[in-house]
């Protein structure tokens, strides 16, 4: 029971007690000296101060908790074949991780030069934190690792995400009790309501008490120990305990939980798969792990409470140089774990430390889930003609984009079923994003009741909805990095709510291109709809494109940004991002009905290039424009056509180029970006000295940044969203914003030589076509008629 220290005898034999506390002590010996050592690794001669690193850095609080998990995580795998991978959810532990992988031995596989002796454990000690070394964190340099957990709250999301399609694969989740107080954590204890044991692995979570954050007290801990149970069987586990300090109590009784948790897990499937559960939602097991901060290092230093208190959250002995007592304290706090006991002569661990290691791909830092790259396998994917709108002259009729696309997805879904490999994730909005079709294959996961009223709703779902971006996300990151496909529908405004789950992830995928053993894996595909331009039943609160420039700010290797224009370049572009890898690729489409401009083989030879002038909507005058009309975004490509329509009738000897860009990527040099055209490709498109009147779907200067570089960036005059918004129609959302037809004709004559003096009129009756607008609009509640009974005329 919380609160009380239960005696269980019995569990472990002698040789295994001691086996597993040899094990603990190495793997704590090895964490203290990553932190504070640069020499004499095994205490060999008397510590000094040449022997310790200029800068202490690293976290030692929460790093034998850690540890005293992974040992008995091992021990559990060896005594029942366990096949198991560890999220580390406390971000700084990754000393505690990395001494785990070196004792299982897979680190010095993995990094030959790290051997497994006294050269190596000093070169071990010294990359810790190190320039040229490796990061605190469990980062993508650590085996067995797919949570980097430098910034808190995504362990568990990550976890299920990873057990979502594993049936064999049982992910021990440790959530550190400051990580618990995150808004992302606290949403993702639901998970267990959407994960079937019939067909899906399982999540072991294991909360760690010990106490303390940085410098205050834990929520969790401190809240009554029947407060707590309660709200951990509210959140529908059962929760087991095993709390104390003294080292042979707690192995004990943690033996015995993982055994009774285990036995429950496995309970819980047989069941299910044996064809008597699996509609039900079970109450799974979890553990809660209540041990000191900094357990066995220094319980004081210059008389200050340390063990089992917050000063022990980073470096508990510092300022070594200037203080002789604390190099003392250092030197017997490591030689607390009798090295000489746990490292033979050559420096390598003893056999009685290897005993107590699973082998093979059974350590949880040689699972190949926790390198999913090595499971991947690509998606069967079907062709595109079937899904095709049928295209023969561009705008004669209307489509909406994103359901075509789900049409597409459904048959994903289809030829991928039996492979489970493929989920589709989103707060809510399947349906509101028009990709319901994907639900004749594969409805919404549901463990919970359902009621007879309900729509594709059940266990056996393949589509992950809930209502936190943060669920969702770790969600799909888990599933990816274990070898797996997916893609993140969500309305543009409110990814926001992910922007630094996305920062970390491409962080991660950045970091571990440059790690030779980690495989690549599926990427990660965003598909931003509901935006900026078309809010029917919303208004100023979901009108925010700026994600796209917050991916922007990643290495450009890493992010791809579509913009397709109509159903089949987004039918392209959805095609080619799920054949990707080791990519974060955002498309941004809108779901409304909208003119179809490009045939299926038309925009399949758009896609392929990103970027391409559109020769029926240009003159057909000299090749050298007077002007050139760009646009990358839905609504833009139809206000520049409209713009261009209304130019075509008022000015007809005006040369004007339309150049549509799907890949936004292309606009970058090639130099900074592998998508990015020439210096000769770009001015063949966009000219070296013309005007250039850029609509975009975003921030304006989102374009000015990309082509800064380029030799006509002067000549660019960009209109997009200024921030101005409202619950109002489509097209008077283009005016707010000075991104309609009228706007675009105005900034035509404004900055286009052969026109500027002889172009008053039209622009005067652009500017009585706005006041006409802005009274009807606001005395009718809809756009004048001209705007929605516009369609594009080839003949103008």
């Amino acid at each position: 029971m919380t609160g009380k220290q239960q005696t269980v005898q019995g569990t472990l034999s002698a040789e295994e007690l001691m086996a597993i506390h040899a094990y603990w002590r190495a793997a704590n010996y090895l964490t203290v000296g990553q932190i504070y050592l640069l020499d004499n690794p095994l205490l060999r001669e008397p510590l000094r101060l040449e022997h310790i690193k200029p800068r202490l850095l690293g976290h030692w609080g929460t790093s034998p908790g850690l540890n005293f998990v992974y040992a008995h995580l091992n021990r559990l795998i060896r005594l029942r074949d366990a096949n198991m991978i560890y999220v580390c959810g406390p971000g700084h532990g990754g000393p505690a991780m990395v001494a785990n992988t070196y004792l299982e031995g897979t680190y010095s596989e993995l990094n030959p030069d790290i051997s497994r002796d006294e050269a190596g454990l000093r070169k071990l000690f010294r990359q810790f934190s190190f320039p040229g070394g490796i990061p605190s964190h469990a980062a993508p340099e650590v085996p067995g690792s797919i949570n980097e957990g430098g910034e808190l709250g995504y362990s568990l999301s990550h976890a299920y995400g990873a057990a979502f399609d594993n049936p064999d694969l049982i992910v021990a989740c440790v959530i550190g009790d400051g990580e618990a107080e995150t808004g992302p954590l606290a949403a993702a204890w639901h998970s267990n309501k959407f994960l079937n044991p019939a067909h899906d692995g399982a999540v072991l979570p294991i909360l760690h008490l010990n106490g303390y954050k940085i410098a205050n007290p834990t929520v969790l801990d401190r809240i009554p120990p029947e407060e707590l149970r309660s709200l951990l069987i509210g959140y529908g586990h059962e929760p087991l305990f095993v709390e104390g300090d003294d080292p042979s109590e707690m192995h004990e009784r943690m033996a015995s939980v993982l055994e009774e948790a285990f036995g429950k897990i496995r309970e819980i499937q047989e069941h299910a798969r044996a064809g008597s559960g699996g509609k039900k939602r079970p109450r799974w097991p979890m553990i809660v792990l209540r041990s000191p901060k900094g357990w066995t290092g220094p319980k004081e230093v210059d008389g200050l409470k340390t063990e089992g208190f917050w000063r022990s959250h980073q470096v508990p002995l510092s300022g070594l140089a200037g203080n002789a007592e604390h190099l003392r304290m250092l030197e017997d706090w490591l030689g607390s774990y009798r090295p000489e006991e746990l490292f033979g002569e050559d420096g390598s661990p003893v056999p009685e430390v290897l005993s107590a290691t699973p082998a093979g791909s059974r350590r949880m830092s040689a699972n190949p889930h926790a390198n999913g790259g090595m499971l991947r396998k690509s998606l069967d994917m079907p062709g595109l003609a079937p899904h095709a709108v049928q295209v023969s002259r561009p705008g004669e009729r209307k489509a909406e984009a994103t359901r075509v696309m789900g049409g597409f997805l459904r048959e994903v879904m289809r030829l991928n079923g039996a492979h489970r490999n493929f989920r589709l994730v989103g707060p809510d909005e399947t349906a509101s994003n028009r990709l319901q079709d994907v639900f004749e294959v594969a409805g919404r996961a549901w463990m919970e009741q359902v009621l007879p009223e309900d729509t594709d709703l059940g266990p056996d779902g393949r589509v992950l909805e809930i209502l936190s971006e943060h669920t969702c996300q770790g969600w799909l990151e888990g599933y990816l990095l274990t070898g797996r496909h997916g893609l993140f529908s969500c309305y543009e405004a409110f990814i926001h709510i992910v922007d630094s789950m996305f920062n970390q992830h491409a962080k991660w995928l950045d970091a571990s291109r440059d790690i030779p053993w980690r495989h690549p894996v599926s990427s990660l595909n965003y598909l931003l709809t509901s935006h900026v331009w078309q809010q029917d039943h919303n208004g100023f609160s979901h009108q925010d494109p700026g994600f796209v420039d917050v991916a922007l700010n990643k290495k450009a290797d890493i992010v791809r940004v579509y913009f397709p224009p109509d159903a089949n370049t987004l039918l392209c572009v959805t095609d080619h991002v799920l054949r990707t890898w080791d990519r974060i690729n955002i498309i941004v489409a809108g779901k409304a009905p909208s003119w179809q401009w490009l045939s299926m083989d038309q925009a399949r030879a758009h896609c392929e290039v990103g970027i391409g002038i559109w020769d029926w909507a240009s003159s057909k005058g000299p090749s050298d424009p007077d002007v050139v009309m760009a646009c990358a975004g839905d609504v833009p490509t139809v206000e520049t056509l409209a713009a261009v329509q209304i130019l075509r009738e008022h000015m007809p000897d005006l040369n004007v180029r339309v150049v549509n860009v799907v890949d936004l990527m292309t606009l970058q040099p090639r130099e900074v970006h592998p998508h990015g055209l020439s210096d000769r490709e770009f001015d063949g498109l966009f000219t070296a000295d013309k005007p250039v009147i850029f609509a975009y779907h975003g921030y304006p200067w989102t374009i000015h940044r990309l082509t800064y570089r380029r030799r006509n960036h002067a000549n660019f005059h960009v209109r997009g969203f200024n921030e101005e918004g409202t619950t109002t129609t489509p097209f008077d959302m283009t005016v707010l914003n000075g991104l309609d037809r009228y706007h675009l004709v105005q900034s035509v004559i404004e900055r286009t030589p052969k026109v500027e003096s002889t172009g008053f009129r039209l622009k005067q009756l652009m500017e009585t076509k706005l006041l006409d607008h802005y009274g009807y609009v606001r005395a009718h509640g809809q756009d004048l008629s001209e705007i929605r009974d516009w369609k594009w005329n080839a003949l103008v």
